[in-house]
């Protein structure tokens, strides 16, 4: 069974206070370019979590890490690995001792190491399960290096949540404030002193990263990433920055591989938010596609050559549905061939997954596809923007929304929410539907009742917990703004809930109103709702209705496909 050390992510940007960069920044300047072999990475060593909380959040994050297919973050910010660390209890406990890092003098006298700082972050996360409040307030340390222009880089969960952060530089008593904001694109330990490993890489590929629903490049490395490794930079031989380690395989089978997040995407990052002023993400096609290895498949599709991908599915929020249907077979993207294996050319000799070079657009970009339709070939344009996810990994504003009427607590459905709550409490048509069902307009959400809290207004619906409100006075619910907007403006004598299962829940609406205050005040909560349900709820434009195929029996993410012949790009 693979086993993950914890949850990494994409790259995040921590502005630098210029009175702490005067020196460092003139003298490292890490350049984005690739080169392979062989790999340097610089870190600091992790601390042992104090106290009960810290080691519940890392079981916590390692449990998440475990549905991605055994692939976990280094857990935690500064970054590095052991060349010979005795390890205990599979990897997750790490002995540091300063012989260890003796042999790695002659690196430790180099100028770019100066450029790695420890960072600390004071972390407050939501409660998904009470989403008035916040859970409680915890530390973690991690690892940042500096890019120039008074910015540094560092894996997004160091970061995540944070409410102060501090870095600190080499050999440097003082610790300065990040001043400005935290731009988060995606998650969790660190320590002191500067220590580095050496290790080659294995293999460059489209990789999936553990903290999102992203399958980008990475670079594979033959070194361990062990927990408190996350956000430290890899260095080449020539002290150039070739990428972040951020996340590592952990089984039985194998050991020492390690993933390092590419200069590429690093610089797409950078590059995104430099254009937008924050991070857009990267955009994709928006649909599923099947391998074309078969000659008998290709010759009932009349695809004349061994090239192309099926298109099995595509999602109706994407813009690209628009312009491709089901049955559709893809041979080129922006003139360049896509192979029967769902692959393009890579460098000069290799060969690498298709989803590259959607990876390499920005969101609003245009790619032409060549695709065969019916036997006959055409050009098609198509715009490309990040996936709209039904069930989203992240929360925009990182406090989730919700409604109370009448002691019923209404939220969004979310993978926070899942992972907080554990599946086995979701039910499985519910989890179904977070796994398989697509997005069919832009801001649609799954709404859920999560608890009830007791009054004698609610008395028989006590039980309730954890399913999907589906109308409310005969009308769809599209998401929970639109469900607030329907409370408000009622004008009935009964508030009427339809939940799955043909489940009814009837309020009086005037006593459901004036229980409220009494609820609120029983269980020490601010508002009856969050404080974006306070804005005034705009009607979406181009709503797609539902068919029998939006609930589809393949998953909306890589992490979750078993035939490998299936991938969605």
């Amino acid at each position: 069974m693979a086993r993950v050390a914890a949850l990494l992510a994409s790259p995040a940007l921590l502005p630098f206070p210029s009175t702490a960069l005067s020196t460092a920044t003139s003298s490292c300047s890490c350049r984005l370019r690739l080169r392979p072999r062989p790999a340097v990475v610089a870190r600091a060593p992790r601390q042992q979590p104090r106290g009960r909380r810290a080691l519940r959040r890392f079981d916590e994050v390692e449990g998440v890490s475990k549905k991605r297919r055994g692939i976990g973050g280094g857990a935690g910010g500064a970054a590095g690995l052991q060349a010979s660390s005795p390890r205990r209890d599979k990897g997750l406990a790490v002995d540091f001792k300063e012989s260890q890092v003796a042999e790695y003098e002659d690196l430790e006298e180099d100028k770019f190491l100066n450029a790695v700082v420890k960072v600390y972050c004071t972390h407050i996360a939501p409660d998904y399960g009470l989403p008035w409040q916040k859970q409680r307030q915890h530390s973690s340390s991690g690892s940042a290096f500096m890019i120039g222009d008074g910015k540094l880089l560092t894996n997004a969960h160091c970061v995540e949540h944070d409410t102060q952060v501090k870095v600190k530089r080499r050999g440097d008593d003082k610790k300065y404030i990040a001043k400005d904001s935290v731009t988060v694109v995606g998650y969790p330990l660190g320590g002191d002193t500067i220590s580095v490993t050496k290790g080659v890489v294995s293999r460059i590929e489209v990789t999936p990263y553990a903290h999102g629903t992203s399958d980008l490049l990475g670079i594979q490395i033959d070194a361990a990433i062990n927990p408190g490794n996350s956000g430290g930079p890899a260095f080449n031989e020539q002290g150039e920055c070739i990428g972040v380690a951020f996340q590592v395989y952990r089984s039985d089978e194998a050991e020492n591989i390690g993933y390092v997040i590419p200069t590429t995407v690093v610089s797409h990052f950078l590059n995104d938010y430099q254009k937008n002023g924050k991070y857009t993400g990267f955009p994709c096609l928006g649909v599923l596609l099947q391998k074309l290895e078969n000659p008998a498949l290709r010759e009932s599709l009349k695809v004349p050559s061994s090239e192309g991908v099926l298109v099995r599915r595509v999602e109706p929020t994407a813009p690209a549905s628009s312009v491709l249907r089901k049955g559709d077979v893809i041979v080129s993207f922006d003139g360049i061939t896509v192979g029967c294996e769902a692959t393009v050319p890579f460098r000069s000799t290799e060969r690498i997954a298709f989803r590259y070079l959607t990876s390499q657009k920005y969101a609003g970009d245009i790619a032409q596809l060549g695709i065969i339709r019916d036997g006959n070939s055409m050009k098609v344009q198509t715009i490309l923007q990040p996936r709209k996810h039904l069930v989203p990994f992240h929360v925009e504003g990182g406090q989730p929304s919700y409604l109370i009427v009448a002691g019923l607590v209404f939220t969004p459905l979310t993978e926070p929410f899942i992972e907080e709550e554990c599946e086995d409490t979701l039910g499985l048509k519910l989890l179904a539907k977070a796994r398989y069902s697509l997005a069919t307009f832009e801001g649609e959400q799954i709404v859920i009742v999560s608890q009830v809290l007791a009054h004698e207004v609610n008395i028989g619906y006590e039980h309730m917990g954890n399913q999907q409100v589906i109308k409310l006075n005969g009308t769809a619910v599209k998401n929970i703004h639109h469900l607030a907007h329907l409370v408000d403006t009622c004008q009935d004598k009964f508030l009427t809930f339809e939940f799955e299962d043909d489940f009814l829940v009837v309020l009086h609406r005037e006593e459901a109103a004036a229980a409220s205050s009494d609820i609120l005040k029983e269980h020490a909560i601010p508002s009856v709702r969050s404080s974006d349900l306070s804005e005034p709820y705009v009607e979406g434009k181009n709503e797609v209705q539902k068919t029998s195929e939006d609930f589809g029996e393949s998953p909306v993410t890589n992490f979750e496909m078993g035939i490998d012949c299936l991938l969605w790009a």
